[in-house]
C-alpha cells in the first residue's frame, strides 16, 4: 500500500485504519480517566531554621539528609525548658526543635489534633548550626474540605 507524502495541506488521519493504534490507545486511556483527579493542597504555616541541630542526631545523619525529606513533628508538652516544645525528627532520629520563638502556633495546632506536614527545604554545610537545616511546616487541605470561618 502506497501512502501519499505528507505536506502542509495533507490531512492527518487518526484511528485504526490510518495506522496509528498508539494514538487511539492514548485517547481511549485519557477518556477512561476521571475528569477531576484528587488534588492535595497545602497551606504554608511557616519556614524555620532547625533549633538545637548541634545537640542532637542531626550531625550524625547529615550526610544522608536531602532537601525534600519528610520530617515528623512531635509535641513535648512536658519539656522542662519549654511547655510549647515541638521536637523535629528525621527518619525516627531526633534532629532538633521548632525554634521557641516560632513554636506557639505549631504546638497549638498539634494539641488540637491538626495534621501537619514538615519537610527539609534547605541544607547548608556551614559552621553556624542555626543555618544548617531549614524546614517548612505545611497544613494539608483536602479537596472539598469545608473550613470554619
Amino acid at each position: 500500500m502506497m501512502r501519499e507524502p505528507i505536506s502542509a495541506t495533507t490531512p492527518i488521519r487518526f484511528g485504526w485504519a490510518s495506522g496509528h493504534p498508539a494514538i487511539v490507545f492514548l485517547l481511549a486511556w485519557l477518556w477512561s480517566q476521571p475528569l477531576c483527579a484528587e488534588v492535595t493542597a497545602h497551606i504554608l504555616l511557616q519556614d524555620s531554621p532547625l533549633a538545637g541541630f548541634q545537640y542532637h542526631a542531626g550531625r550524625a545523619q547529615w550526610s544522608q539528609m536531602r532537601v525534600g525529606d519528610a520530617l515528623a513533628l512531635v509535641r513535648e508538652p512536658d519539656n522542662s525548658h519549654d511547655a510549647r516544645a515541638v521536637r523535629v525528627e528525621w527518619k525516627g532520629h531526633m534532629i532538633g526543635y521548632v525554634p521557641r520563638r516560632e513554636n506557639a502556633d505549631v504546638a497549638r495546632l498539634l494539641d488540637r489534633g491538626q495534621k501537619l506536614v514538615a519537610r527539609i527545604v534547605r541544607l547548608s554545610d556551614v559552621r553556624d548550626p542555626w543555618s544548617r537545616v531549614r524546614f517548612e511546616i505545611l497544613i494539608p487541605v483536602q479537596p472539598g474540605e469545608q473550613r470554619a470561618p
